[in-house]
């Protein structure tokens, strides 16, 4: 049986890398899904919720060459765990856990630097669609 999900978010948090002992690489970040309505009363509602993205091998090292905090990103992939944490009220709190399939670029470039992506110049092509190619499976 296969579960997947489908987020869209910005970045919490710029990527951090590291490798396994073997030398694999495998980069983490977290994201920021927000929802927005108006409930029965009139009022704006807000509700964001957490998760924290995890890739591996290629796409590791492009995410975290190309994405910075606060980027906007589409992730496929599927949910592993929750993780509790408590926030700065002292409020319980939880963190889904996401292995990526798919990352998916959506922020543009913004002065053209930070190593953001954006669109490519003549001699440049960073990639758009990462992930489909690194299935193990």
């Amino acid at each position: 049986m296969y579960q997947q999900i489908t987020l869209v978010g910005n970045l919490g948090s710029d990527p951090e890398m590291r490798y396994t002992p073997s030398g694999v690489p495998v980069t983490s970040f977290s994201l920021a899904v927000n929802k927005s309505w108006t409930g029965q009363d009139g009022q704006k509602q807000d509700k964001t919720t957490w998760f924290r993205i995890t890739t591996w091998r290629k796409q590791a090292e492009t995410v975290s060459q190309y994405l910075t905090k606060g980027k906007q990103v589409m992730v496929i992939g599927e949910i592993e765990e929750a993780r509790p944490w408590t926030d700065k009220d002292g409020k319980q709190r939880a963190s889904l856990e996401v292995t990526a399939t798919t990352v998916r670029f959506l922020s543009g470039r913004e002065g053209g630097s930070g190593g953001s992506y954006g669109p490519p110049t003549p001699n440049e092509a960073p990639p758009e669609y990462v992930g489909e190619e690194d299935i193990p499976f």
